[in-house]
């Protein structure tokens, strides 16, 4: 969490989606956050994680395949009266996920028809493309369909992941959310592909995540060094 920043309104602010109870909500640029506040800013946030964000404001980042915004605003809503009860950070996190993973079975339940199938024949479901550029025999590039990832296995998968962090990414597998626009792909790409090759050393997943933040803040900064960086966590992919 970080303590208050300036920052261009008119870079954050992409439109007004609608009012919920005493809270407007936003779709925002989340690759401006993401390169000029906080890189930890992901698929959506509100002021009990982000200070910058108003308090009175829910930010949900423009996604390329929009339609878990309802998800998203209903999980911050239940946070928001949680914790203005007196309820514990952790126990109104558990409670809020609790409605929001309630409400996405439905989902693929009555609308997708999906979820009563075997985790194993899920995963044709998942995968989208396989960015065959940045695959190689040790590691294989997949863009997934970030929505039922959340639905079906993790409500917090945002942008990417990889075998090293997640039981459920086959092995040798980086995972790409295809809600990340293409022009912050590769960023994410980096920093899973380092975290990885951080964590196959076996450095742990804090102190990995923390050095792939680090580098892909670099790279957000100096893009010109983007392709380079890759290119060596490929060489050193395991």
């Amino acid at each position: 969490m970080r303590e208050k920043v300036l920052f261009d309104k008119k870079k954050v602010y992409v439109r007004k989606i609608c009012d919920v109870d005493v809270f407007s909500v936003w779709i925002v640029d989340g690759e401006y956050i993401r390169t000029e506040i906080d890189e930890e800013f992901t698929n959506y946030g509100q002021h009990y994680r982000f200070l910058f964000i108003p308090e009175n404001e829910f930010w949900i980042d423009r996604e390329s395949t929009p339609g878990e915004e309802g998800y998203y605003i209903d999980s911050m809503l239940v946070m928001n009266r949680l914790l203005a009860k007196g309820v514990s950070h952790d126990e109104a996190v558990r409670r809020a996920d609790v409605v929001e993973r309630r409400e996405r079975m439905k989902g693929i339940v009555l609308a997708r028809g999906i979820g009563v199938l075997p985790r194993k024949e899920l995963l044709p479901n998942i995968h989208k493309k396989m960015i065959k550029k940045y695959s190689n025999e040790k590691v294989k590039v997949w863009i997934v369909d970030g929505e039922l990832v959340r639905d079906l296995f993790f409500l917090d998968f945002t942008e990417g992941g990889h075998d090293k962090v997640y039981g459920f990414v086959p092995k040798g597998e980086v995972w790409l959310d295809d809600d990340v626009r293409l022009d912050e792909r590769k960023f994410v790409l980096l920093h899973e592909l380092h975290e990885r090759n951080l964590m196959s050393k076996g450095m742990c997943y804090n102190d990995a995540h923390r050095d792939s933040s680090r580098i892909e803040f670099f790279c957000r900064h100096n893009p010109e060094k983007l392709d380079e960086e890759i290119r060596k966590e490929l060489k050193l992919g395991k």
